[in-house]
């Protein structure tokens, strides 16, 4: 984490935590899997903002996140 998000890894953990409270009401797990969170990770860009939009789309339908996330890795080769 301190090395996707250096200053704001703090943030970024409570960001996390917040999803995996959210995770439980919208799809009646636990948490999120270890793959969505990598998911979260690498579509947020290092960024904040990038990890808030990325955890919405989760929240709405992880689906599109796997999806997101798949055209990120093919665009990066």
């Amino acid at each position: 984490m301190a090395a996707v998000f250096g200053a704001k890894t703090e943030v970024a953990l409570d960001l996390l935590h917040i999803a995996d409270l959210a995770w439980h009401d919208c799809y009646r797990e636990v948490a999120p899997s270890e793959e969505i969170v990598g998911d979260l990770l690498l579509l947020s860009g290092g960024t904040i903002d990038g990890l808030v939009d990325a955890t919405l789309l989760a929240l709405t339908d992880w689906r599109d996140l796997k999806l997101a996330a798949q055209a990120q890795r093919e665009r990066r080769g």
